[in-house]
């Protein structure tokens, strides 16, 4: 069963998207994906749909990862149960970036998604309730 977790990102959203989508460790960017925006241009999406938010609060974004044991999916299905965790636990409302890097001895998702949604610009609230909605669905997958 993958492990998760999952923080704020205050200050340095352009860095976090660049290192997640390393070629190096996502297969020459073939396990890059994103919803609602393009991988190389998020930090600036982001920044235009937090400008017209109502709620924005402090956060620039948020980072989830999503680990796998050694051997227990391939590369091409962790990132695929990737995505569907994103598309259930953000529900279409937040444009994300996903990769899956395979540098380590095990396989893991970073998503990356903006703190404040495209549908009521209101900011992602984060506490106890909403990630334990994230493992539960992310142990289901």
């Amino acid at each position: 069963m993958a492990v998760t977790k999952t923080h704020p990102i205050k200050s340095t959203l352009k860095a976090a998207i660049d290192y997640i989508c390393n070629p190096d460790k996502t297969d020459g960017k073939l396990l890059v994906s994103s919803f609602g925006c393009t991988a190389e241009t998020a930090d600036i999406e982001f920044a235009w749909t937090r400008r017209h938010a109502i709620d924005k609060g402090t956060n620039l974004g948020r980072h989830l990862i999503q680990a796998f044991q050694p051997g227990e999916v391939t590369p091409e299905q962790a990132h695929e149960i990737g995505k569907q965790l994103a598309d259930e636990v953000l529900q279409g409302k937040y444009p994300y970036v996903i990769t899956t890097h395979i540098d380590k001895g095990h396989l893991h998702n970073h998503i990356i998604f903006c703190a404040v949604d495209m549908a009521n610009q209101r900011k992602y609230i984060s506490n106890r309730q909403t990630y334990a909605f994230i493992r539960r669905t992310s142990d289901r997958l």
